[in-house]
């Protein structure tokens, strides 16, 4: 093992008081923050959006901190490292994805709804099936999302604390998962806004230091850095350029192609993003807060290519992957051979970094959590189960014990994908939020013909094609860094399954609506209509 990640594995026991602490102090100051909000969220309105009281920079700022997740910060630092131009391209289509929420569903969808997707759906359609279908396909994007996150935790702390067990790391993933419960049921909406605040000032701080630090240590010249990561890459100038992890195929090349698509459209589909609209006071301010998220988010995916090029340039590409395969501890060993690999200074910065990254996953599960858990509550049990006879009160209960299960079934997930790419895991929720939710909201505010069969055939289509294609993927089997290694049933080749299952989600629509013989409410559309684009009724 070589003497970095010795260091940051075993002999790190000298700092491990320091590390704990750290970590200590951030779960007690965000248990304390979801406490006191906890307190204040005294009906439905309040749990599900805050009590519509953040005003766009707060809002914005917990957007930047809901979508900076792990796969942010150590998926794509990791990527890079690793493939260099190809491991950039994350960054990129993370943030172009924000043009397409800005454009197309953020102000539509805050004056359209009132806490959930399916609010905007049920506006116009017949409420019960399209309120189960719009829960059931928030609740599969949750959980793909939250693997990502849960993985990204499993990787991090057995990095610091010496943790090279399977049960180690699956306990280290069930901690996660028992915070993340006590954060969305003590604190709903507000808890979990005020955490993810904290949790993005706390990222851009870690990350701006970090790449400071890595500037300085090329004199400030991004030229000199960009060529001596190439060297200390292995691949020479291939690292700089198009192809290494995209271009060696014809596989490869749809394969980035569909990875492309997935992640441009999905940001638009992904509920725990959508939700977060309805916690502003109107559409104007809804509108503020996503340019606010765009330049926060724009900032840190910039300084992305510090820490990425400059893990490659300073550490060897073989420390990397002996740490962890897929690259996922790039980030926090940087952090370490900045501060240096023997020194008190080199631990506190690992140790700094990596609570920085512990937060911010435990800010996005707290956030993907209540997406999942208010759609059960709102939709499926408030207005499917109970036919929108439920008091705010029994919804809240609701929420709060859907949180459990969700909670559960993510932590077991989350212990089969502890090895996986976190950057390349929420590629695969945005491809599944691109499929199922992004045709039907696009359809349901704009186009007029549009019914009930329409968004039935679009969510359940796009889910049920999406999910099925990553289950015969290579990420679930037949390769080295799948969940199942040993076995192999990847009959469908591609890693992402945007380039196929979205464009079916939009044709399922289409079909579902030319076909059906339901007669849509013109009354009805235009009334959306005139609500998306004004705000006129809008709560």
């Amino acid at each position: 093992m070589s003497p970095a990640i010795t260091l940051a594995a075993g002999e790190a026991s000298e700092h491990r008081p320091l590390i704990i602490s750290l970590f200590a102090v951030f779960v007690l100051a965000t248990l304390v923050i979801t406490v006191w909000a906890g307190r204040q969220t005294k009906d439905a309105a309040d749990f599900y959006a805050g009590g519509r009281q953040f005003s766009a920079f707060q809002n914005g700022l917990a957007v930047s901190g809901d979508y900076m997740s792990a796969a942010s910060f150590l998926g794509i630092a990791g990527a890079i490292a690793l493939f260099g131009y190809d491991g950039f391209l994350y960054s990129i289509g993370f943030l172009v994805a924000w043009l397409v929420a800005l454009l197309l569903v953020a102000e539509p969808l805050r004056n359209s709804g009132r806490y959930t997707m399916g609010d905007v759906l049920a506006y116009r359609m017949r409420q019960r099936p399209v309120r189960t279908a719009a829960g059931t396909s928030t609740i599969v994007v949750s959980i793909f999302y939250l693997l990502a996150q849960m993985a990204g935790a499993g990787v991090l702390v057995s990095l610091l604390l010496g943790i090279t067990s399977d049960a180690g790391k699956i306990g280290i993933v069930a901690l996660v998962g028992l915070l993340m419960i006590v954060y969305v049921s003590i604190g709903g909406m507000k808890g979990t806004t005020w955490v993810q605040m904290v949790k993005a000032v706390l990222l851009i701080s870690g990350t701006i230091l970090i790449t400071f630090l890595v500037l300085l240590k090329f004199d400030f010249n991004i030229s000199d850095l960009l060529g001596k990561a190439a060297e200390n890459s292995g691949k020479g100038t291939a690292f700089l350029e198009p192809g290494l992890q995209y271009g060696a195929t014809g596989t490869s090349k749809l394969d980035f192609i569909s990875l492309g698509i997935a992640l441009v459209l999905g940001t638009a589909g992904l509920p725990h993003i959508l939700i977060r609209f309805y916690t502003v006071p109107n559409a104007k301010a809804a509108r503020k807060s996503v340019n606010w998220a765009i330049g926060i988010i724009g900032g840190f995916y910039l300084m992305t290519i510090a820490l990425g090029f400059g893990a490659a340039a300073l550490i060897s590409q073989d420390e990397i992957i002996e740490s962890n395969p897929s690259g996922n501890t790039a980030a926090p060993l940087l952090a370490l051979h900045l501060g240096g690999v023997d020194s008190a200074w080199g631990a506190i910065l690992l140790a700094t970094i990596s609570a920085v990254a512990f937060a911010t996953i435990l800010a996005v599960v707290a956030g993907l959590t209540l997406a999942s858990s208010s759609s059960f509550a709102h939709d499926i049990y408030a207005n499917v189960i109970r036919k929108g006879k439920a008091s705010g009160k029994e919804e809240v209960r609701a929420a709060r014990w859907a949180t459990v299960f969700i909670g559960i079934v993510s932590i077991g997930l989350g212990a089969l994908a502890r090895d996986l790419n976190v950057a390349g895991l929420v590629a695969l929720a945005f491809a599944v939020a691109a499929s199922a939710n992004l045709p039907t909201i696009l359809y349901s505010l704009f186009w007029k013909r549009f019914t009930t069969q329409g968004a039935l055939w679009s969510i359940y289509g796009g889910l049920i094609v999406a999910t099925g294609l990553v289950l015969f993927s290579p990420v679930v089997s037949g390769d080295p860094k799948a969940m199942f290694p040993d076995v192999d049933f990847a009959y469908f080749p591609l890693k992402n399954p945007g380039i196929i299952s979205i464009p079916f989600g939009f044709l399922m629509g289409f079909l579902g609506t030319v076909l059906s013989k339901e007669e849509p409410d013109a009354g009805k559309y235009a009334e959306l209509e005139v609500r998306s684009l004004t705000g006129t009724g809008a709560h």
